[in-house]
């Protein structure tokens, strides 16, 4: 009996197997067909049922630009049944982002958004319609507004100075024999993750010498959650892979979102308590905000809405302002003129006699260059989140079919000779001015290390002020140099925000003259 079933369960397979075959022949037929009567897109040769996903390496974002340089600046793939445009021209940028912009405004449904991005219903993830207005319209009033982020200066303050009183007390255990080395990707992370979790709910998790338990397991979440969102999964394309979990994909997934939403339902429960026992003005932060829009709005703001958007502030808002700081000092640690330059600005402008502060920011231009220029190099997200088209439509003269997903390929845009003299150099001086070299059309999405159009990510005011503020009070406290001397390792690491494939380690040495200001701290 048992022989019996095994034999038809085999039967099955076949018979599954050879009518998917079928299915995507007849497909595959029919397009053809209507090849001659649309101008489609340059595509590189493909393969039956898997189409060009042969092409693809990690990281995606240089298997893509490889292809573009061979192809231009647009040109079409087809990962598995899915359609697929690739652009890496500011003039396409503009065109998908503003003649385009709604159609763009969806989203792929990927088995990522299913099981990490609560079904697809988190910001980044949820489809263009009413709950994701709804959504947008929140990030923009009531969590990312310039009055409430403002309302957050002291907390970031707060955290930038504990990090450089640690710094301090560390360079201050060195001796002529032995320089100690700073790891500054963990200490970037921790600051990152303090500031956006106290704003969050009002909770610190790393400081004086202490990590609050879970706080490492959390973060290996958060990281493990970006490698697999920033990867190819082949089950989003191939269907049958899907139906037998091809590489275990679809559970480590899971598994990780279980554990996402077991940390952020304590935290919503934590604050739920704290509200009944002391009420909301005694623990002012965003998801005592949420809870308090729950009472005139239960419907919409339900836990697992909370969640999302908790789960979508925290790995956007700690991922990329860590990423960012840590590609910002190797770049100046591997050219120590411009470190230099980017002091004596700080020297003039602010001073060594107190501390930097945030309402210093706007006054500090070489500052914004250098942060400029190190999105331009590596940008937070080299693909950005993918969109997909909601009807038919024409990009750079080109026919693109409804429901072709999206990509923009920052990484190849930002290092294109055409719109970056010195494409491959780190010349902050680019953007003095507000110039960023080149020219033409598209010229103000040249640089869209935050995305653009209405889908461009609402934090990205909050992650400036993060990277800005902790950037410049490294420069201004602490001398920077390479360990022994040696270039820093720019290779990148896995992951949806690129990450240092090494953590940056350096020596800092308290400057002579912020002793002082640091021994008051």
């Amino acid at each position: 009996m048992t022989m019996e079933l095994a034999r038809w369960l085999d039967l099955l397979l076949l018979f599954s197997f050879s009518s998917f075959l079928c299915v995507l022949a007849a497909t595959f037929l029919r397009s053809k067909l209507k090849t001659s009567k649309f101008s489609l897109p340059p595509t590189p040769p493909s393969r039956p049922v898997t189409g060009h996903l042969h092409l693809l390496k990690s990281p995606l974002h240089r298997a893509l630009h490889e292809l573009s340089t061979k192809y231009g600046d647009i040109f079409s793939l087809r990962f598995g049944t899915r359609k697929v445009l690739v652009i890496s021209s500011p003039n396409l940028v503009e065109e998908c982002f503003t003649k385009n912009d709604v159609v763009f405004a969806n989203r792929p449904v990927l088995i990522a958004g299913k099981h990490l991005n609560y079904n697809n219903t988190t910001m980044g993830f949820s489809s263009y319609g009413d709950h994701w207005r709804n959504l947008r319209r929140l990030s923009t009033v009531e969590l990312f507004s310039t009055s409430r982020i403002n309302s957050f200066s002291g907390i970031r303050a707060d955290e930038v100075r504990l990090l450089l009183k640690k710094l301090f007390l560390e360079s201050r255990a060195q001796t002529a024999a032995a320089e100690v080395r700073v790891n500054l990707t963990e200490n970037v992370l921790e600051l990152a993750f303090n500031v956006v979790m106290r704003i969050i709910a009002g909770k610190r998790y790393y400081g004086d010498g202490r990590v609050d338990e879970g706080a490492k397991e959390f973060q290996d979440i958060i990281k493990e959650m970006e490698a697999l969102r920033g990867s190819s999964n082949l089950n989003d394309y191939i269907p049958i892979l899907r139906w037998v979990d091809y590489g275990g994909v679809e559970k480590r997934m899971i598994k990780l979102g279980k554990k996402m939403d077991g940390f952020l339902q304590v935290l919503v429960d934590e604050q739920e308590r704290l509200r009944s026992r002391e009420g909301i003005e005694s623990k002012p932060n965003l998801v005592n905000v949420l809870l308090s829009l729950r009472e005139t709005d239960p419907e919409f703001y339900t836990d697992q809405t909370i969640k999302g958007i908790i789960s979508t502030t925290l790995t956007a808002g700690t991922q990329t302002s860590a990423a960012t700081l840590e590609w910002a000092m190797s770049l100046l640690l591997n050219n120590p003129k411009k470190l230099e330059k980017a002091f004596l600005e700080m020297e003039s402008v602010v001073g060594l006699d107190r501390m930097f502060e945030e309402s210093d920011i706007p006054n500090l231009s070489y500052l914004h260059s250098i942060i400029n220029e190190s999105h331009r190099l590596f940008p937070p997200a080299p693909l950005l989140l993918p969109h997909v088209s909601s009807a038919d439509c024409k990009v750079g003269g080109f026919d693109v079919a409804r429901g072709t997903m999206l990509l923009v390929n920052t990484w190849t845009m930002n290092r294109d000779r055409r719109f970056w003299p010195e494409a491959e150099e780190f010349v902050p001086e680019r953007f003095e001015g507000g110039g960023g070299g080149g020219g033409g059309e598209g010229e103000g999405f040249k640089l869209v290390p935050f995305g653009a159009g209405r889908r461009a990510c609402p934090g990205a005011g909050l992650a400036k002020r993060i990277v800005a503020l902790t950037l410049g009070s490294l420069i201004q406290s602490f001398e920077w140099e390479r360990v022994d001397g040696e270039e820093i390792d720019m290779r990148e690491g896995a992951g949806l925000t690129m990450p240092k494939a090494l953590p940056l380690e350096a020596i800092c040495r308290p400057r002579e003259a912020m002793v002082k200001v640091l021994s008051s701290i």
